[in-house]
């Protein structure tokens, strides 16, 4: 944790800006909400009742946020180097006192929404949430810059099914299909910050495996959770998510920006929605 602390020299001197806007820009807003929605959606397809669906998707959304607002604390000195202008703390649009207090609340919300939902199913999210603050502290820069990624979209359908009422555990499927989409997220996530990441001293597997290596190994871990999920269901609908599913992996294979990692997000809401009507 002492990495986000002492860069108050660097950020403190905040332009003027509405500090909501700037919030949400330094909460990586579109994989914060992507995650928060598929934890959602499997909420919905396991039974849960209103009030614990609610318990469930505010636990993950306060989660996400902390590790959203932890990585941009953590970067900063970093982000500020390669002038990275969609980064309201290395822009000098946010101060770091304003984004340490928010994580700092997010955390706080997270435990205390993760052990409403059950004590054992609370502390597999908070396993989930410190797998993130593990990647953003330090193993980003490693070889194992994949395990926090599979260990927490693993974890979370099995947070959500003991939120559930019996708190029993899902299919073994379910929590190895979450692994490999994380993994491939990450891949495809990484993407666009190569050349910076490199510039920065980040080394994570996708930047020892380069570009087209990471691609295609983000495909493979894709298209393979689908695999899994496909594996004994025989709704009227596989063949069709199966087609969307080919497309969005091309996009993820050849996209350019944020377009591979949309694609991920798509092939995780396409899997969520197999595995409801399975």
């Amino acid at each position: 944790m002492t990495r986000l602390l002492g860069h108050e020299a660097d950020t403190d001197h905040v332009r003027s800006g509405p500090l909501a806007a700037g919030l949400v820009g330094a909460a990586h807003i579109g994989p914060t909400l992507a995650v928060t929605l598929l934890a959602t959606l499997y909420a919905a397809s396991v039974g849960l009742d209103p009030q614990r669906a609610v318990l469930v998707t505010a636990a993950v959304l306060t989660g996400q946020l902390s590790i959203g607002w932890s990585n941009d604390l953590v970067d900063v000195r970093r982000d500020q180097a390669v002038a990275r202008a969609d980064k309201p703390l290395a822009t000098g649009e946010l101060s770091v006192t304003s984004v340490r207090t928010a994580c700092g609340l997010a955390v706080l919300l997270t435990v205390l929404l993760s052990l409403a939902c059950g004590a054992l199913a609370g502390l597999v999210h908070l396993g989930c949430v410190a797998a993130g603050w593990a990647y953003n502290l330090g193993l980003k820069s490693t070889v194992l810059s994949w395990l926090p990624y599979a260990v927490a979209f693993g974890g979370i359908p099995v947070f959500v099914s003991l939120a559930a009422p019996g708190g029993g555990l899902p299919l073994a499927e379910v929590p190895a299909a979450g692994a490999l989409l994380g993994i491939g997220a990450h891949l495809v996530n990484v993407l666009p910050d190569l050349r910076d990441d490199a510039a920065t001293g980040v080394r994570g597997l996708p930047h020892r495996l380069g570009e087209w290596r990471t691609r295609l190994l983000a495909v493979v871990v894709l298209v393979a959770a689908t695999a899994l999920l496909a594996i004994g269901a025989s709704s009227p609908v596989l063949l069709p998510i199966v087609v969307v599913v080919a497309a969005l992996a091309a996009v993820a294979l050849v996209g350019r920006g944020a377009a591979p990692f949309r694609a991920a997000v798509g092939i995780a809401a396409a899997d969520v929605l197999l595995l409801v009507l399975r």
